[in-house]
């Protein structure tokens, strides 16, 4: 009987827009907050994956995002659309933990380079695409735009949002979300181009 009423309160939340949901979480009503969970765990997991390019990590920043959603409950501003928060507090995380995977990363290289100077054999453009290697390129490429490129790309891309509403998500006028997409695709070209010449 107490399962099935579970249920039933679930199935009702369903329903409600996020913003309502919101409302009630601003109350503690963990039940809202499992639904709005399930609502954009899968979304929120590709987005994160796409701008940080690792599955664990992904995983991770989005249950901190989410964490952080729920402890920051009663500061929601309901006027705003609950995704659009959400996706700043979650792509606040990336940002963050992309630079310190970029000083971690750099320590790395140098301690290697130290005790491993030696250099990968080049590879050809047939070799990257006979060896299925054509979509680890793609992410290498994108791993190396900067932030805000690298977001458009997957916001664009991957998740097939209009300008407009990435320009919304963002915070920037759709003009600079163009701006931003033409000269991600470029630089992913040129970097592609490099890869594929080696």
């Amino acid at each position: 009987m107490f399962f099935l009423a579970v249920i039933s309160k679930e199935s009702k939340y369903k329903a409600y827009k996020d913003e309502n949901l919101m409302a009630d979480v601003r109350t503690g009503n963990s039940t809202a907050m499992k639904v709005l969970v399930d609502r954009y765990k899968k979304k929120a997991y590709y987005i994160a994956l796409g701008l940080v390019g690792d599955r664990d990590e992904a995983s991770d920043l989005c249950q901190e995002a989410f964490i952080r959603i729920y402890n920051a409950r009663r500061n929601y501003d309901q006027s705003r659309p609950f995704f659009s928060w959400f996706y700043t507090i979650l792509s606040n995380l990336a940002r963050n933990h992309l630079k310190k995977r970029m000083v971690r990363n750099e320590y790395t290289r140098k301690t290697q380079d130290a005790y491993d100077p030696k250099l990968q054999s080049p590879r050809t453009a047939d070799a990257i695409i006979e060896s299925n290697e054509a979509k680890t390129a793609v992410w290498n490429a994108i791993e190396k735009l900067s932030y805000d490129h690298r977001e458009v790309i997957i916001l664009r891309h991957f998740e097939d949002m209009s300008y407009e509403n990435i320009a919304k998500l963002v915070g920037v006028p759709v003009g600079s979300v163009m701006s931003r997409l033409y000269y991600a695709r470029k630089k992913l070209r040129e970097l592609l181009s490099d890869e594929y010449e080696r």
